[in-house]
């Protein structure tokens, strides 16, 4: 019989209730967190032994040798540190124990060493019941569901979902490529008219001549590179063909289309070494650093492999070759939905992070978990706990571990971030001031490029609207409980990449509206070869499913949260007709007597901790709506946010922002000269080339909203 925890705990209970039951109830428990199950387990030391909670919200598993399990509802995970608790204090009190200190923090850790030379995180705040979960689930982020160990049942319910997606999203994804070819009939029928009459259909494009320069320049440096053969040293060729004379690049010839970020950097005379990082909850991340090979050392196998999931100690030993010069402060870009890091080093010499790079930064391209190749150090694809996360996981648990690698990796306190897109609503989700708002204080600046907090009207396209209508239970039928349609990622792999980057680009532009009018054509195949990545359906149902963003339009308020703040600033239509009605007036005056009372600053999704931003916002994004964030800041709905810098771009769509031609006069250089005016250590750096008459931002100044003229643009 099930003994009761609550009354047990309050005392309800006779005290001598067998101390056996609660062993029985945690060793059920355990094994229902675990690994695999008691009886099946060949590695015992996977069995889960306790519930860390990295925020209330947000617990995960510890099993005996350290390794962690992706977190699980939170009573399940507060039931079990409840029961071990049961037994900690049932064994202690017959053996005397040291005194800690209660007002430790819950969140705060020390590394103990396991015989097997992984890491177990003890807790130094004592007691586990003090980890009491919430006594309610956030509305925008409701629970995952609870997958248990493996067993006969549950692998059957797997292997049914996994068949009923496949045949359902293939289906459905057909549907998709069908509308895409459709729609592009009339412009292609446009074209072949146009060049019947003996006109060019691309000369309309804004940079049409532009990308007849380039085109020309890539044809002779690929003839070039062929008459130079397989030489690697320097030739006399080599004073046409490269670009810039501090930078040779050891790749060249016709684009065969790869999937290898490090391949486009030796194309610009840089290169790029992976390392890998394990997250909080177990899962193995990839973290990419470019580098110019004739200033820095590339790490070893080791050196670049996972480690424990802490915080990274201990003084790292510099790369540099010439350990006398400055060191390059680091910046570190996540990427957006369905996409890698490999999105910033499609354009060559014109890639954000290329750029960033040779203009004297240190640049790290973070991925997101399960990427092009799903790794965790307990579970594999087939496992259901793989794939049970979504973009709150993807911000506490992937940006901190990123981050502190980073942070390790250069020796520095703090990094700049650039984000795009989905990489900006993890950071806004992590900063928020429940979740990991003390991330704030390891950046300088945070720099959003489209940024994606509210959203855009493309919300409303049918087949949106199709995923939203749908219930959890026929979402989870349709796209299963694994990866969302990894059918692309089987058409990655086998199609050619001229053939995939063309269909690529028409689907994605079909589904969200966008145009490549403003990018280099002749890249646009490569453009395509970093997506899309494996995603889960858990994360892709947060974003398109009935309960979460695509319900309330936002990421960190619920739609009546948004309603009442648009009748506080005067921005809601109902709030002025209502005021146009003599016999609702005196109804209107109490309205906005009581909104004139609440302080804006209540409803603030920061604190103090926040570090300053930056915004770049596309004027013609269907996808995203910045000018919302944008009034949002200029209303004075968050105190303690300095904006440093705040652009809206009005010709720009969603993707424009990281792969237009002129991105790099719009932005990029607007990018490095925020980075270098934030930087907390500037008498420590090297300056970057442009930044010598940027002056410095001092902490505490400046704005803490945004001027209107920023945001009250019609192309907003």
């Amino acid at each position: 019989m099930t003994v009761d925890l609550d009354k047990r705990r309050s005392g309800s209970l006779p005290s001598d209730v067998p101390t056996a039951q609660a062993a029985i109830e945690y060793a059920q428990q355990s094994e229902k967190l675990s690994h695999q199950a008691v009886q099946n387990q060949e590695h015992p030391d996977a069995v889960a032994v306790e519930a860390r909670f990295v925020t209330p919200h947000d617990p995960i598993i510890v099993t005996a040798d350290g390794s962690r399990l992706p977190g699980v509802p939170l009573e399940e995970a507060h039931k079990l540190n409840v029961l071990k608790e049961e037994l900690s204090h049932n064994s202690l009190t017959e053996q005397p124990v040291e005194d800690v200190d209660d007002d430790t923090s819950n969140d705060e850790f020390t590394v103990a060493p396991h015989t097997n030379g992984k890491a177990i995180q003890r807790s130094s705040g004592g007691s586990l019941q003090r980890t009491m979960p919430p006594s309610h689930t956030n509305p925008l982020f409701p629970p995952l569901p609870l997958y248990g160990p493996p067993s006969t049942m549950r692998n059957i319910q797997c292997m049914l979902f996994r068949i009923s997606s496949f045949f359902l999203s293939a289906a459905f994804l057909g549907v998709i490529v069908l509308g895409a070819l459709f729609t592009s009939i009339p412009l292609v029928c446009s074209n072949v008219w146009v060049r019947m009459t003996g006109r060019d259909p691309d000369a309309q494009r804004p940079f049409y001549e532009e990308e007849a320069r380039r085109n020309d320049i890539q044809k002779e440096q690929e003839r070039l590179w062929r008459r130079r053969g397989s030489q690697t040293g320097a030739t006399a060729d080599d004073e046409h063909s490269r670009t810039d004379d501090k930078f040779f690049p050891t790749e060249g010839g016709p684009d065969p289309g790869v999937c290898d970020a490090g391949y486009y950097a030796r194309r610009v005379g840089l290169d790029v070494e992976e390392l890998e990082v394990q997250t909080e909850d177990g899962f193995i991340i990839d973290l990419w650093h470019v580098y110019d090979p004739k200033s820095y050392t590339k790490l070893n196998d080791e050196e670049r492999s996972y480690r424990q999931p802490d915080l990274f100690t201990g003084e790292n030993k510099t790369r540099r070759k010439d350990s006398e010069q400055k060191p390059k402060f680091p910046v570190l870009l996540m990427p957006g939905l369905l996409q890698s890091a490999g999105s910033y080093c499609v354009n060559d010499d014109d890639s954000l992070a290329f750029y960033l790079c040779k203009a004297g930064y240190d640049v790290w391209l973070g991925n997101n978990r399960c990427g092009f190749k799903p790794k965790h150090v307990l579970l594999d694809y087939a496992d259901p706990r793989m794939w049970c996360w979504n973009i709150r996981q993807m911000g506490v648990f992937d940006l901190p571990a990123l981050i502190s690698r980073v942070l390790y990796e250069t020796g520095f306190e703090k990094t700049g971030l650039i984000c795009h897109s989905q990489g900006t609503t993890q950071t806004l989700v992590a900063l928020a001031k429940e979740q990991r708002p003390d991330i704030g204080e390891k950046l300088t600046v945070f720099c959003a490029l489209a940024p994606a907090a509210y959203a855009g009207p493309l919300i409303g396209k049918m087949y949106f609207k199709f995923m939203r209508v749908i219930t959890p239970a026929v979402f989870r039928l349709m796209f299963g409980i694994h990866a969302f349609i990894p059918f692309m990622m089987t058409m990655h792999s086998v199609l050619p990449a001229r053939i995939y980057g063309w269909l690529g680009y028409k689907v994605f532009s079909f589904m969200f509206d966008w145009s490549d009018r403003r990018w280099d054509r002749r890249l646009r195949d490569r453009m395509f070869q970093f997506a899309p990545v494996y995603v889960s359906s858990e994360s892709m149902r947060w974003w398109l499913g009935r309960e979460c963003f695509a319900n309330h339009k936002c990421i960190l308020q619920t739609r009546e949260q948004s309603r009442t703040e648009e009748r506080e600033d005067g921005t809601d239509g109902p709030l002025a007709s209502i005021a146009d009605h003599p016999a609702e007036s005196a109804t209107s005056e109490k309205l906005q007597s009581h909104h004139k009372r609440k302080p804006k600053g209540s409803t603030a999704w920061y604190n103090e901790q926040v570090c300053p931003f930056a915004l770049w916002v596309a004027g013609k994004d269907q996808l995203v709506d910045g000018g919302k964030l944008l009034r949002r800041f200029a209303n004075g709905r968050e105190p303690h946010l300095k904006v440093v810098h705040s652009k809206i771009l009005p010709d720009y769509e969603h993707l424009d922002v990281i792969w237009a031609m002129d991105a790099v006069d719009q932005i990029f250089t607007e990018l490095r000269d925020v980075l270098w005016k934030t930087c907390n250590v500037r008498e420590k750096c090297r300056v970057p080339h442009g930044c010598e008459n940027v002056p410095a931002w001092v902490p505490g100044e400046g704005k803490s909203e945004v001027e209107s003229d920023d945001w009250s643009s019609d192309s907003s």
